[in-house]
C-alpha cells in the first residue's frame, strides 16, 4: 500500500439500532488501519461518542462540519445531523431508518463529487428506510440511480466471486425479469469488472442455469434454452470465456467453482446461499459496474446481537480492504489504458553496451 496514495474512505453508518456503529468503530480501533486510509463516517460525532462509550472502545473521533476539514490519522465524523437520537438496540424503527438514509445520501453525494475515494456502507434495514422520497429495495438500486454505469451485485472473498443477473427481485418475477439483453449486459459488466477492478486479463466466467437442471430440455422450463444458451453463444462468439449453463444444485458442492474467476447466478438465493455458506464472515458485497466504488459487509443489521458488544467486524474490515484494493486496481488499469505506449516504454529492459 505504500506505493499508493492514502484513500479517503467514506462510511455510511447504516441502521443505528443494529450493529453498524459497533463494527465500524471496532474496525478502526486498530490504529494501523489509519495507515491504509483516512476514514470519514457520515453521522454525528455526539452519537458516535455514545457508541464509543457503550462498547468501551479506545478510538479517537474527530468531528467535522465540512469535508475540507478532514484530518489524516484521525477517525473523521462528518456531522450530517446534530440533534439527539433515541437509540433502542434491536428495534426496527422508521425514524432510525430515516437517519440511515440521511447518512447514505450525504455519503453518495461526496462519492459522486470525488470528495471521498470509495464508500463502505454499514448494514441497513430495507423495510424502515422506505419513504415517499426514498423507495429502493437496497443500496445497489439507489447507487445505480445516483452513479454512472449499470450496477451488478458481486459477492467476493479470497476464493470465490459470485455475481447476480437479478438481485432483490421476488422469486415469482425472476423468469420474467431475465431477458437476453439483461444476460449480455450483466456478463459484459462482470467481464469488464474482472479486468479493470481485479486485474484478471482473460476472466473465466461460469454461468448457472435459470431452472433446475437447466430445464431438462424444456420439461422444467424453457428459459435456459430460449434465453440463456443463445446469449452465452453470442458472448463466446465475441471472444469472452463464458461457460455454462451449469446446473446450480451440484455446482458448488462439486467445487467446480474453483475452476473459474467468477460465477454468475440467475437470482439472489441461487448465488448468495452457497456464497454465504462458504465465505460468511469474510465475504464482501461489491457493487460492480459503476463509476465509483462501494463495498459492504456480507451480513445485515443483526438486531439479535445489537448493543451486546458481541458483533464481529471481520466482514466490515474485509470490505474496507476490498474497497482500497479495487480502487488501486482500477486506477492502475485506467492509467495503463490512457498511456499504453508510455507504460510499454517503461517496461522495456535497458540496452546493454
Amino acid at each position: 500500500m505504500s506505493k499508493h496514495e492514502k484513500i479517503i474512505l467514506g462510511i455510511s453508518i447504516g441502521d443505528l439500532n443494529g450493529i453498524g456503529s459497533e463494527i465500524v468503530l471496532k474496525t478502526f480501533q486498530d490504529s494501523r488501519m489509519l495507515d491504509f486510509c483516512t476514514p470519514v463516517i457520515f453521522a454525528s460525532v455526539k452519537l458516535l461518542s455514545f457508541f464509543k462509550k457503550t462498547y468501551e472502545l479506545d478510538v479517537d473521533l474527530h468531528g467535522i462540519d465540512s469535508l475540507d476539514k478532514i484530518v489524516h490519522k484521525k477517525i473523521n465524523v462528518l456531522n450530517v445531523w446534530k440533534e439527539p437520537i433515541n437509540i433502542e438496540f434491536g428495534k426496527e424503527d422508521p425514524v432510525i431508518g430515516s437517519y440511515a438514509v440521511k447518512s447514505l445520501e450525504a455519503a453518495v453525494v461526496a462519492l459522486r463529487e470525488e470528495a471521498i475515494g470509495v464508500l463502505v456502507t454499514a448494514p441497513i434495514n430495507k423495510s424502515n428506510i422506505q419513504s415517499e422520497s426514498f423507495n429502493f429495495p437496497g443500496h445497489t438500486d439507489y447507487l445505480n440511480q445516483e452513479l454512472e454505469g449499470n450496477s451488478l451485485m458481486l459477492m467476493i472473498s479470497d476464493e470465490l466471486r459470485v455475481g447476480l443477473l437479478t438481485d432483490h427481485v421476488a422469486v415469482k418475477d425472476v423468469s420474467s425479469t431475465i431477458t437476453r439483453e439483461l444476460i449480455e449486459q450483466k456478463i459484459n459488466t462482470i467481464h469488464k469488472t474482472m479486468i479493470q477492478d481485479f486485474g484478471i486479463r482473460k476472466p473465466k466466467i461460469a454461468v448457472l442455469g435459470i431452472n433446475p437442471h437447466n430445464g431438462d430440455n424444456g420439461v422444467i422450463g424453457n428459459e435456459d434454452d430460449t434465453l440463456l444458451r443463445p446469449a452465452l453463444d453470442n458472448l463466446r462468439y465475441n471472444g469472452k470465456m463464458v461457460f455454462g449453463p451449469y446446473a446450480a444444485d451440484s455446482f458448488f458442492g462439486s467445487e467446480n467453482y474453483k475452476s473459474f474467476d467468477v460465477v454468475i447466478a440467475s437470482y439472489h438465493d441461487q448465488g448468495l446461499i452457497p456464497f454465504k455458506t462458504l465465505a460468511f464472515g469474510s465475504g464482501v458485497n461489491y457493487t460492480a459496474g459503476l463509476s465509483r466504488i462501494r463495498t459492504s459487509p456480507d451480513h445485515g443489521t443483526a438486531y439479535d446481537v445489537a448493543g451486546k458488544n458481541e458483533a464481529r467486524h471481520d466482514s466490515f474490515k474485509e470490505a474496507v480492504f476490498s474497497a482500497i484494493s479495487i480502487y488501486n486496481k482500477r486506477k492502475e488499469f485506467l492509467s495503463i489504458s490512457e498511456n499504453p505506449l508510455q507504460v510499454q516504454r517503461r517496461k522495456q529492459p535497458a540496452k546493454k553496451n
